[in-house]
């Protein structure tokens, strides 16, 4: 937002420069974007008149003037201007006078002589002097300009524009009072209000209608006053026009620009409507499904049903709080207007603007939240620039509201403690009280705490830390000393991260990659991953796309897409890893987040080399898995289950545990769930990160090798081909006891010489004692022991050969 200095301080003066001032701002938190002046810097330019006027002897388009800038002599000056005339005063540029050009060291007015007639300066017109031009020609001065001043003085072209850039919490800062507001309790100076009229109407013309609310929620408050017999033949004032253009805001005509300055200086939207093209009563309500509206900037909108609008027996005339229709709009040759000062909600203006590709200082304000007592203020303001310079003749007020629907301020307790905890100093209570009153709340001191109650302007007040917040910056945050905090710091070192690490660069081994994605997922996935055992699916209240409207609940529902993308690019063989949180539950108070690391893997085990390649299987995903573990992990403690997850492939998954605690599951996506993605084989898995960091901070002890010999032993058994090898193993181990120190299955055979339903299955035993050298007796006792509990447990025969 822009706004002219030389306007703010005809509210607040404070003893500061205007860089001072601009810096006040940006430290209370309205941020300063750029300062400039009004013109950029010129030298040399001074007000004159026209003492006479004659034609050019050798130039149709040229004159020679007298010019009078104060000094014993006029200046003789050639203009081309055709607006030229005697006893106009205009600016002058004198010889020697530097004007501003695009050229960085400016244009030097020099004596020249122009068609053989000497020229001594030159007449100016608004853009020779950086003000946009009106008319083409010379700028004209007022009769009363004092002769041989200095035009930049007199123009007030010095004065600085501020570019303030307003956080959207603070709407009652988009008006010089709300920025003269701030700068007050900064320098803790009175505040000079403009005087407004008590008189409210010079007379009941009749012409102000009647108003029906409908929509009382979204309009608590509306305000409707006629003014008749407005003199269009006077133009917008110059401090007015000068007030509008430094601004930001163009000038249209004086009734447009009337509601243009109030809605900058108050920051109270107002509109006007002609009051002879308003039919009947107002009716403030919402639009119906499919009506029509052409705008004042001539588009034509069809709405929707919940936009709030103003209209009268014919129709709509206003889109309410964004802009008004074409059919009400004031014209230069309007002499009677029906002027609107209304409250708005908020949540009923938010968003309409941008449906339609708008973008107002009404709705901008409107959507931000503007004061709710303040429209009864402006509206009188409106109604004096009016009446006090047209001598138009204001009719009566009428004033709708329901005083259930406007805001409500509700206390603030602020505890007195609570502010030097958040701000980390000592204020005295009567500053802090200074402060929130100076800033319009009203407060009630106790003996430990505050009871502030936010004025009708701050729609951003609502808890003890926003008042806290309001001491701080107007206290000064340069005045709050910078201090190092006591910090208990704790030596212990989280190793997570280095772990986790570790973990990816065991798979980016295995030629895996990192893939980074949303912890959104599309609820489509989710239905074709649905599985009780994966728990429930929390829902997003306002996604950003419609394919990412869940938390995922495996981590499985953001790597799918990743492994399409690159199938879908002519990439045949795909493998990824993510570490990240997978989410189960239907609302954030029962949210579960747990930290996973999951794996995908699609097409040959190798890239395409000369050798025989393969397709990957269950048996390569089970070895890139156990490469997650730590190389020193005793196999004993591994086990695996079938696995009932019902996206993954009944015979070819697992749920894997360690030490009877489960970590996750691996396996092959299901066929069905694979063609409904239109994947090939596709092989997964997820475990927890918890047991997995568990596992790789074990403390393992370093044992010093047996010095004596080990002893193996092989049996070949023959077993029902329903018995896992994992169970045979344990019973092994089980059965052995400590001298057996490894194991492991070097042959199975099924065919013509084993029975049907059996298996064949070999195993090497390695036997060791830590103390002495084993006798084979020792070791037949051993295994014999093992044979007798796989027979007992198992039913297996023990073969010969």
């Amino acid at each position: 937002m822009k706004i002219s200095e030389q306007w703010l301080r005809q509210w607040v003066n404070p003893d500061n420069t205007s860089e001072q001032l601009a810096e006040q701002l940006t430290m209370a938190g309205l941020e300063i974007d750029d300062r400039y002046a009004v013109a950029r810097a010129f030298t040399g330019v001074v007000v004159g008149e026209v003492m006479s006027v004659e034609q050019h002897s050798d130039a149709d388009k040229l004159r020679v003037t007298q010019v009078n800038v104060g000094d014993a002599e006029p200046l003789q000056i050639v203009c081309g201007a055709p607006n030229v005339t005697v006893g106009m005063k205009v600016p002058v540029a004198t010889v020697g006078a530097v004007l501003p050009s695009d050229d960085k060291q400016g244009f030097k007015i020099k004596k020249s002589k122009l068609r053989g007639v000497a020229s001594n300066g030159m007449l100016c017109g608004a853009s020779e002097i950086d003000l946009v031009d009106s008319i083409d020609g010379l700028l004209e001065l007022p009769e009363d300009a004092p002769i041989g001043t200095d035009i930049r003085s007199y123009l007030g072209l010095d004065n600085q524009i501020l570019d303030i850039s307003i956080t959207p919490n603070r709407g009652d800062c988009f008006s010089v009072r709300g920025i003269a507001r701030e700068i007050s309790v900064l320098n803790d100076l009175p505040m000079q209000m403009p005087e407004i009229a008590d008189n409210v109407a010079d007379t009941d013309n009749g012409q102000t209608p009647a108003v029906t609310v409908m929509a009382v929620e979204a309009c608590p408050r509306y305000l409707l006053q006629s003014i008749s017999n407005i003199d269009r033949s006077i133009d917008t004032p110059k401090w007015m026009q000068d007030a509008l253009v430094q601004s930001g805001l163009r000038s249209h005509n004086f009734l447009v620009d009337v509601t243009n300055y109030v809605l900058m200086e108050l920051g109270q939207p107002l509109h006007a409507f002609d009051a002879d093209t308003i039919v009947g009563d107002i009716v403030v309500r919402l639009a119906q499904p499919k009506e029509s509206l052409t705008l004042l900037n001539e588009q034509t909108i069809t709405l929707t049903g919940d936009e709030l609008v103003i209209a009268d027996d014919k129709g709509i005339l206003a889109l309410a709080g964004i802009m008004g229709g074409q059919r009400s709009s004031v014209t230069d040759s309007t002499s009677n207007i029906v002027l609107e000062s209304a409250f708005f909600n908020p949540l009923a203006i938010a968003a309409r603007a941008r449906r339609f590709g708008l973008h107002t200082d009404a709705s901008q304000r409107f959507e931000r939240g503007v004061d709710f007592e303040l429209p009864a203020l402006a509206l009188a303001r409106a109604r004096d620039l009016i009446t006090g310079v047209t001598a138009g003749q204001a009719g009566s007020i009428v004033n709708v509201e329901n005083q259930e629907q406007l805001p409500a301020r509700a206390p603030i307790t602020l505890p007195i403690t609570k502010v030097r905890d958040v701000i980390g100093i000592d204020i005295e209570p009567t500053v802090m009280v200074r402060i929130l009153t100076q800033l319009g709340f009203v407060v009630e001191q106790q003996a430990d705490a505050l009871i502030c109650t936010p004025p009708s302007y701050r729609f951003d007040m609502s808890i003890r830390e926003d008042l806290i917040e309001e001491i701080a910056r107007i206290y000064g945050y340069d005045n709050i000393p910078s201090v190092l905090p006591h910090l208990q710091v704790s030596m212990d070192y989280d190793d997570t991260a280095d772990l986790t690490h570790e973990m990816k660069l065991a798979l980016v081994d295995n030629g895996y990659m990192e893939a980074i994605s949303f912890s959104f997922s599309d609820a489509k996935l989710e239905a074709l991953l649905d599985d009780k055992a994966l728990g429930e699916v929390l829902a997003l209240a306002n996604p950003i796309s419609s394919d990412l409207a869940v938390m995922r609940r495996t981590l499985l529902s953001s790597l799918l897409p990743c492994v399409q993308y690159n199938l879908n690019r002519q990439q045949p063989r795909v493998r990824f890893f993510e570490t990240g949180l997978s989410f189960v539950g239907q609302s954030i108070s029962e949210l579960v987040q747990t930290p996973s690391i999951a794996l995908v893997a699609v097409g040959d085990i190798w890239d395409e080399q000369a050798y025989q390649n393969r397709a990957l299987d269950f048996y390569d995903l089970k070895h890139d898995i156990e490469q997650l573990l730590p190389a020193q992990i005793d196999n004993a403690r591994i086990r695996y289950e079938r696995s009932a997850l019902s996206f993954l492939h009944p015979g070819q998954s697992a749920k894997l545990y360690i030490d009877d605690v489960y970590v996750g599951w691996l396996g092959q996506l299901h066929p069905n769930t694979a063609k409904q993605l239109d994947l090939p084989a596709t092989w997964v898995a997820q475990l927890l990160l918890a047991p997995l960091l568990t596992l790789a901070r074990e403390q393992h002890t370093i044992s010093t090798p047996s010095k004596f010999p080990q002893v193996r032993r092989d049996i070949a058994i023959l077993v029902d081909s329903e018995i896992s090898l994992q169970t045979l193993e344990l019973t092994i181990r089980a059965a052995a006891g400590s001298m057996l120190t490894d194991l492991w299955l070097f042959d199975v055979y099924q065919g013509d010489k084993v029975p049907a339903g059996q298996r064949s299955l070999a195993f090497a035993l390695i036997w060791q004692d830590r103390l002495q050298t084993l006798s084979d007796e020792a070791v037949k006792t051993a295994t014999d022991k093992v044979v007798q509990a796989l027979a007992e447990q198992h039913a297996v025969q023990l073969r010969d050969s």
